[in-house]
């Protein structure tokens, strides 16, 4: 039985599990050893859990966390999405769509605009937007400036 659910900080040793053991492999390779720095990281983009963050339960078991915000723009209401992860025992199998569709739902039905997320064009997760009707804003640009 699926479950989608908002997550509070209750959920982080859970989100941290699995979002280690999702961007560990390729084409990733993250390494996320340093745990405390991985806390902030997730504290960071769930916005101290004071942002909309979606867990997705299977069976009662975390399988699959949203976290991130919402902002407020003059087209409307959006869910910036900063990081989506799934338990790397449930990937392939339709649930990284799944709870996109139930978030989907959701901010519909709290009457927000759209969704707002950024990704590499050369990782899997780029092909799983476009898979799933996330249109890519060509006039969008990131920057960076390292200054070390």
């Amino acid at each position: 039985m699926e479950e989608l659910i908002r997550l509070d900080e209750s959920y982080l040793p859970e989100i941290a599990q699995i979002y280690k053991k999702a961007f560990a492999g390729e084409p990733w390779n993250d390494d996320w050893s340093d745990t405390a720095q991985l806390m902030a990281y997730l504290k960071d983009v769930s916005c101290y859990f004071q942002g909309l963050n979606y867990g997705l339960l299977i069976d009662g078991k975390l399988v699959a966390a949203a976290l991130g915000s919402v902002r407020h723009w003059w087209e409307g209401t959006n869910y910036n999405l900063e990081e989506l992860c799934v338990d790397t025992s449930f990937q392939g199998k339709g649930i990284g769509t799944r709870f996109m569709q139930l978030i989907e739902e959701d901010i519909n039905r709290q009457g927000m605009a759209g969704i707002f997320l950024q990704t590499d064009s050369d990782m899997p997760s780029y092909k799983f937007y476009k898979k799933n009707g996330y249109k890519e804003l060509k006039e969008h640009v990131s920057f960076y400036k390292s200054v070390k």
